[in-house]
Parts: structure tokens; sequence; C-alpha cells
């Protein structure tokens, strides 16, 4: 997601709109909204939506009543209602869309929780709000200093200032609880504000803070994700994963949200495999399940005693056998059933497809037969020595 002025130029170097997260059309922006109502227009007598959505720092938004009727579209900077004093933040999403973002975050129109718009924003508001975003840098890292010498067993990992410089909010993460009475203090004393402390998890602090995962894309959580369900290890054993924490976990040391992303197929695919736990009865002897491939809908399954000799199952064998069981018979052997499965995959080896094209390996000649007819071809190229001597 870029605008045209961050594009790759000339010389293949990405120029950057440098406008360090207040795009004026906020599609560089973390959790940026796509609003593909914004060329369609209203029916006759129909009022334009009068609620706007209001972005702030690190994807923080919240819905505000145009109280006003101001002129906003995306990008406007405005000043907005707040606890104490006023807030100022940049117009994410105007019109209809919102009533639909609205319902889907569960918003009520008449909530109070929405809060109206004071003007757009003046010079002098952009300033200060400026100035209030160029010193956090400098504050948290202060503001951790004055944590370690208290000895409290938190982490400050981001810092946002009010729109008019009146408020500060610390957001840190810790795994107990924290008594930070003094360090409100000394935090107020020391930078001259009003000072709130907002507990988060570590979900939510990787998705203000940003990053890169291992798959080598922006973290979901920073860019589109909007809730955080949990995650289980079981997610990883129904698709089959190892249960390496050092590959699970992700930048913040929980389980990757991308384990669920795919759970719901793989359990929607388990439901035609019998269960791993099932033991398959015959009268050769009682079978254990040692692997399943969800892909390739295969079971293996080995005698107890003949570890090392694995049979293949479709789940319609297995299944069929399971049947039998639990109606107290005993199948012949998982020979029987395995040679159904191999006469079935013999089948489909002739296969061709609508198109009728060959393999991509077609060209491909084996390395040996090539090396054969080179040397073949370089031994009758040589002149034999004793014909010449004889000669």
């Amino acid at each position: 997601m870029a605008c045209t002025s961050c594009s790759t130029g000339k010389d293949g170097q990405p120029k950057g709109c440098k406008n360090n997260g207040t795009c004026g059309t906020d599609s560089c922006n973390k959790l940026s909204v796509f609003d593909w109502l914004s060329n369609m227009s209203l029916p006759g007598g129909v009022e334009p939506f009068n609620i706007v959505e209001v972005r702030f720092k690190n994807g923080r938004k919240h819905f505000y009543r145009n109280t006003e009727n101001l002129s906003l579209s995306i990008g406007d900077v405005v000043a907005t209602e707040a606890s104490s004093g006023h807030d100022v933040g940049q117009v994410s999403l105007t019109g209809e869309l919102v009533r639909v973002q609205m319902k889907k975050k569960k918003v009520a129109q008449d909530s109070e929780e929405v809060l109206k718009i004071y003007r757009k924003a003046s010079q002098r508001d952009i300033d200060i709000w400026q100035e209030g975003r160029e010193r956090e840098e400098k504050i948290k890292q202060r503001s951790r200093q004055i944590a370690i010498r208290l000895n409290l067993s938190m982490k400050i990992s981001d810092i946002e200032f009010q729109g008019d410089g009146s408020k500060a909010t610390f957001y840190y993460t810790a795994e107990d609880r924290v008594d930070f009475r003094q360090l409100i203090k000394e935090f107020a004393r020391e930078f001259n504000t009003r000072i709130e402390m907002k507990q988060i998890g570590l979900r939510q602090e990787a998705a203000r803070l940003g990053g890169i995962g291992s798959c080598g894309r922006e973290l979901c959580c920073s860019t589109w994700l909007t809730d955080f369900r949990s995650v289980s290890t079981s997610a990883a054993r129904y698709q089959q994963l190892s249960l390496n924490p050092q590959k699970l976990a992700g930048q913040c040391g929980k389980l990757k949200c991308c384990l669920n992303y795919e759970l719901d197929t793989y359990l929607e695919a388990l439901k035609s495999f019998p269960k791993t736990d099932v033991k398959l009865k015959t009268k050769k002897g009682t079978a254990v399940c040692q692997k399943i491939d969800i892909f390739k809908g295969a079971l293996w399954y080995a005698y107890e005693g003949e570890w090392m000799n694995w049979h293949q199952l479709s789940p319609e064998q297995a299944n069929k056998i399971v049947a039998l069981n639990k109606k107290g018979e005993a199948a012949t052997s998982l020979e029987e059933y395995e040679t159904e499965v191999i006469l079935s995959e013999e089948k489909t080896k002739g296969f061709n497809n609508s198109g009728g094209e060959d393999s991509l390996t077609r060209f491909d000649k084996p390395k040996q037969q090539q090396s054969k007819k080179r040397n073949k071809k370089r031994k009758k190229r040589k002149p034999n020595p004793t014909k010449s001597k004889n000669a």
C-alpha cells in the first residue's frame, strides 16, 4: 500500500513521501481502509453521514460526530474533543463506509463514545501537535531510565502526546501488577505534563511498533488485523506442524496469529479421517496409526511389533476397518486394503490434462545417458594406435 509520491524513482530507489505517518491520501498508514464508495453519489434527498473516522498515532482510530457540518475529506487534520482540552488527528474515512465500520466494531451512533469535531486544525494546532511528536522519542528513552532506576518490572513501549500537548499517555507491558505511583510523580516532575499510564498486551505492543515477520512481510497486526483471537498449540497440531516454539512464536513472543488462518480448512478436511488414536484390529494383528498426510489423503499404519513396516491406506479404507471393528469383526489384513490403494494410484498414472500438455521435464535427459553418448563419440574420433603400428 503506497501513494503515488512513495513510488520507486527512475534510479530504482524508493522516493518516499517523508510525511512520517501523515500522508494526505492515508494509503501508506497502518490499518488504512480503501473507500470503495468514494466515487458514488448519494441519491436525491439523502443527507451525508455526519460521523467520520479519525486516525491518531499508530493506527488508533475513533469515530467523531461532525456537528459543525464541516467539509471534510480523507487526510484533513482536525481538532477533536478529548477528556480535557482537545486532540489532533487525521481524517481516515468519511461517508457511508463509516456507517459500515461502526456496525463492524459494534459502536452505536448515539453512543457516548462518539465525541464531536471542534474544527479543522489551524497552523498553531499543527505546530503544537508536531512539537509533541518530536518529543516522544527522547521522553521514551528518559522514562525507561527512570523505570529501571526504580526497579519496576515493566517495559515502556510507546508514548503518545495529546494534540494540545497537555497530556502524555505511556503504553507499557508487564507480567505482574506494577505499583507506579512514585513513577508517575517523577514523570510529572520531569516532563511537566499530565501523565496517563495504560497497560497493553504483547500483541498490542507488536501492533503499535510494527516490524517484519518471518514470512518477509509486514506484521499482520500492524497492517490489517484488527482483532486478536487466542491461538493455541492445538492449531499447530491439527496442521501437522512441529511444536517448535522458536518457529511458532512471532515477534511478540506469543503464537503467530497466522496459525488460525487455515485452521478451519484443516479441521474440515480432518472430518473424513479416522482419529489417530483409534487402533485397527485385523486377523494379522493390531495396527497403530503412525502418520497422516492431509494433502495426499493418506494414512500410514504399522502392526504392533512390526514398527518398521508401514502400510498406506486411504481414509475411506481406514473407516471401513473401523466400522468393522465397531461391529465386533476384524479385518483380514492391512495388505488387502493396501493393494486397492496401489491399484487406484496406477490408474491415475496415465492421466492427461484437458490441454494435452506434456510434462515440463520432457526435454530433460538423464545425465548418465548423455555422458555415455559423449564417451562413445570420443572413442570413435580417437585413432587406434595398434592399427597404425601394424600398417
